[in-house]
């Protein structure tokens, strides 16, 4: 183990949006270890990612830049594995696709700095056959999501379907690292990306000894409402008896991925490396069970959609003995903050790259005040959807064509009233939709701008910009449909 720098342990969930954890407030959820976590370390209660849907907000993660830099707009449909390596029903690759060729990620600093990197788990950005952005230890979900029991597994470039709980079969790839890896006197860093708690979530998909601890479960958590008008089939959804199960399934799938942070836990302290090992827990995006009367994230309505349930995430960091224990950062955080925060907290101050939107928080990890900013918010995308948020105020903007949205967050928390069209409030309006269209300004490429791609939700074919060769980049097909059934 090297004395100079300490060994990072990347913990990513996928659809966990931020009220889904018990150091939230949560009291049904069961999340004892994440607890934990959260009592040993920061616990960041306003963390916001990139972007509400999977394969920006990872791309924006590792590289720490906006999904109109990267050019990753939407969750990447085609482009995971050569045709000839692509199983039933898994078919619309026709070719591999290195979705973030030429743009450095953390983990490739990392790499490059003497960390052994490793990664089991999802990585839905392309070309999943390879290993990339440094990492040598390669363990891969290649698809965005699967049933959780005969899924799909790629090991050492050999696919293979894994008839195992998919969330052991994750942690385990996590555990085999540290067992080859972890006490060696190279620093390590590791990803641990579970597909859970994405759907789906129905009977048979989870451990009943684990949906049964949800079985009297009211899940007052998960508002009852009448389905939003902009609904769309995106992730299932049911009343009754079947709004029970679905529910217990995505609870179930937490306590799951928590029962896999208890072992990476116990792992670490056996072998005396809890003191020398950051673990960082987040999510790529937030969920909606129900919140709004939305099933799903961002593209769980069309258009899609930009409320703090969709773009809130939750964020633990703990390093015994260097960040402060049970410490609460109630400020505006985001994924962007990642890359800078990561590189500065291991060392690597000077190796961030420049042009980038975030800022490092590395001194909150040390128990010390951040650097004060002049003008602290946070900005999402998803396509030609923007938003940017303060601590009072939302606007979102969509281009081109609306409809546009300003939320009073102090007054209205929860995002019911809309005020847009209220003339007390066009000021405020003209002034966020400035600083809106200043930040894009000063980050996107256009060769990459989201404003500019025809992004709708249904998937992301191509490499947008040069790369893309004038190919499709966005699907346009009607696999989805609204409440009423109608196409979308």
């Amino acid at each position: 183990m090297s004395e100079q720098r300490p060994n990072v342990i990347f913990i990513l969930t996928d659809d966990q949006g931020a009220w889904a954890l018990g150091a939230s407030g949560n009291q049904e959820v069961i999340t004892p270890n994440l607890d934990r976590l959260a009592r040993e370390g920061l616990y960041c209660p306003n963390f916001f990612c990139a972007s509400p849907v999977c394969s920006p907000a990872r791309a924006s993660i590792l590289t720490g830049m906006a999904p109109s830099q990267h050019g990753v707009h939407d969750w990447i449909r085609s482009g995971n594995l050569p045709a000839a390596q692509c199983p039933k029903p898994f078919m619309d690759d026709t070719r591999a696709i290195e979705y973030l060729a030429g743009l450095p990620g953390y983990t490739q600093i990392l790499a490059h700095n003497g960390y052994r990197c490793g990664l089991s788990g999802k990585w839905h950005l392309g070309d999943s056959l390879q290993p990339q952005q440094g990492f040598s230890y390669w363990r891969v979900v290649p698809y965005g999501g699967s049933d959780y029991y005969d899924a799909p597994i790629l090991r050492d470039g050999v696919m293979e379907i894994d008839e195992r709980y998919l969330t052991d079969v994750i942690t385990k790839g996590a555990l085999e690292f540290l067992d080859q890896y972890g006490q060696d006197e190279q620093p390590f860093y590791l990803s641990v990306h579970y597909t859970a708690p994405h759907s789906p979530w129905e009977q048979g998909q989870h451990p009943p000894d684990l949906v049964a601890r949800y079985a009297d479960c009211p899940f007052a958590t998960c508002p009852d409402e009448d389905v939003h008008p902009w609904q769309i089939n995106s992730a299932p959804r049911g009343v009754g008896a079947k709004r029970s199960e679905l529910l217990s399934g995505y609870y179930a799938a937490i306590t799951a991925v928590d029962q896999g942070v208890g072992a990476l836990l116990d792992w670490l302290e056996s072998h005396g490396l809890r003191e020398q090992t950051l673990i960082i827990f987040t999510s790529d995006n937030g969920m909606n069970m129900g919140h709004h009367g939305i099933w799903g994230k961002g593209n769980g309505t069309f258009p899609q959609n930009m409320y703090d349930t969709s773009v809130k995430v939750p964020f633990i960091a703990a390093h015994p003995g260097h960040t402060p224990a049970g410490a609460v950062a109630a400020g505006l955080l985001s994924h962007y903050d990642l890359l800078p925060t990561l590189l500065d907290y291991v060392g690597l101050k000077a190796a961030i790259p420049k042009g980038l939107p975030g800022h490092s928080f590395a001194p909150l990890l040390r128990g010390r005040a951040a650097p004060a900013r002049d003008h602290v918010v946070v900005f999402d995308e998803y396509g030609p959807v923007r938003m940017i948020r303060t601590t009072r105020w939302k606007y979102i903007h969509r281009y081109p064509y609306g409809p546009h949205e300003l939320y009073n967050l102090a007054a209205d928390p929860d995002e019911r009233d809309n005020l847009i069209d209220e003339d007390s409030v066009g000021a405020m309006v003209a002034e966020l939709r400035c600083d809106l269209e200043a930040w894009f300004c000063q980050f996107a490429d256009l060769a990459r701008d989201g404003a500019r791609q025809p992004v709708t939700g249904k998937g992301q074919l191509e490499r947008v910009g040069p790369e893309g060769e004038g190919r499709t980049a966005f699907a346009s097909d009607w696999h989805y449909i609204d409440a009423q059934g109608n196409p979308r």
